[in-house]
């Protein structure tokens, strides 16, 4: 089972991964994962893409297509895999298209204004990581963990200008592959953020077609 992963950032697309990786017993590929451990692991293509990235450069698509199919040669792919975060742009799908055969591609959607809703009610913890949202899962007292008493705080990517800047980017880059997966018959769409068990049903759905 070949999946592609879709959906703007914030949609759960990390949360729905992990269920579907567990549940078919396929690995989760995130794009920026794989690109982190081959510049950790220090490899031919992890030193080359470092070099852009200490630049302040985007990794172009040659690079990150070659990182890749190199993480998707190894063993642990061999009954497939979920792919996220890959492809980005439709000349990655090209590539992509002309090297492995993707079984099913999940568009997992929701408006912005209940992405916004969501993240900007995001709070962490700065000392032991448990994280709260100020309506669906408030502290119990505000602003303090539940769980070691530590300060809560909000991330910089949570902010409304940031969220609305990083949705906006996904529109103009990755969107588009809607349309191209779509057109190859390929794309099957999920309403997201309606709880994560609902959510992961209708995936858990439309695979029963491809396992």
């Amino acid at each position: 089972m070949k999946i592609i992963l879709l959906g703007p950032p914030g949609v759960g697309k990390g949360t729905q991964a992990r269920l579907i990786s567990s549940k078919y017993g396929i690995p989760h590929i995130s794009t920026g994962d794989i690109l982190r451990k081959a510049i950790a692991d220090e490899t031919e293509l992890g030193l080359e893409a470092k070099e852009y990235i200490n630049k302040g450069q985007l990794v172009p698509d040659e690079l990150v297509i070659s990182i890749v199919m190199e993480r998707l040669k190894e063993k642990d792919c061999e009954k497939g895999f979920l792919l996220d975060g890959f492809p980005r742009t439709i000349k990655q799908a090209e590539a992509l298209s002309g090297l492995i055969q993707i079984d099913k591609v999940i568009n997992i959607t929701a408006s912005d204004e209940t992405i916004i809703e969501k993240l900007v009610g995001r709070r962490f913890c700065k000392d032991c990581g448990a994280t709260y949202h100020v309506h669906d899962v408030p502290p119990k007292e505000e602003g303090v963990c539940d769980e070691c008493h530590c300060d809560l705080f909000q991330r910089e990517d949570d902010k409304v200008d940031v969220i609305k800047s990083r949705l906006e980017v996904y529109k103009k880059e990755t969107a588009p592959l809607i349309e191209y997966y779509k057109e190859k018959g390929m794309l099957a769409t999920v309403t997201g953020l309606v709880g994560v068990d609902k959510v992961f049903a209708e995936i858990a759905k439309i695979l029963e077609s491809v396992a």
